[in-house]
């Protein structure tokens, strides 16, 4: 069953419709709300409320862009507005200071996804909530300002912090990576050395 299908099924009221727009998405939606909420239990509630939304927004689908980036505009607002309500979005400046210096991520971080978004989720809320929403959701500052009620030039801050701070976190775990391999002979089979 095609997107359109489903809609229009879901429009005129079929609950075996609802329940195969919820499977077909829930699985990626849910990690779209995991990306902003740090407890699952959270991220779970996000989405099911995003859900709700869905359902009864349909009629305001207009089938212009994509169907799924729709669905995870309504996620993202929701995740938003879980984290108000949950965790204070601190969005000052602040000047923390690290031992390890801030460097370029590569490969040979050997990190997976869920490293990654174990490192993101470990971000400050407002940093976390300015990198997902930019590098991850495609909104620009002036957008990011709007949805978070800042300035574009703190969103830029914000960015430009999580961004530092990932990198300081990637070299560190990469230095971590390396240290725990026991050999040279190791080092060179994973192209670590």
């Amino acid at each position: 069953m095609t997107d359109a299908d489903l809609i229009t099924a879901c429009r005129q009221g079929s609950g075996r419709a609802q329940k195969l727009l919820y499977e077909r998405f829930a699985g990626l939606m849910l990690g779209v709300c995991l990306r902003y909420l740090r407890r699952r239990e959270d991220a779970e509630e996000a989405m099911l409320g995003g859900f709700a939304k869905v359902f009864r927004a349909l009629d305001q689908y207009r089938h212009e862009g994509s169907f799924e980036g729709w669905i995870r505009r309504i996620m993202v607002n929701e995740a938003l507005g879980q984290l108000r309500r949950k965790e204070p979005l601190h969005l000052a400046i602040d000047d923390l200071t690290f031992d390890v210096p801030a460097t370029a991520a590569t490969a040979e971080s050997q990190l997976n996804a869920d490293d990654m978004l174990s490192l993101l989720s470990e971000l400050p809320a407002g940093y976390r909530t300015v990198f997902n929403l930019y590098a991850l959701e495609g909104y620009t500052h002036p957008e990011i300002g709007e949805l978070l009620g800042i300035s574009e030039g703190t969103s830029k801050s914000q960015l430009s912090k999580a961004r530092a701070m990932l990198q300081r976190r990637l070299a560190a775990a990469s230095q971590q990576a390396l240290s725990s391999t026991s050999s040279p002979k190791e080092l060179y089979a994973t192209g670590r050395y």
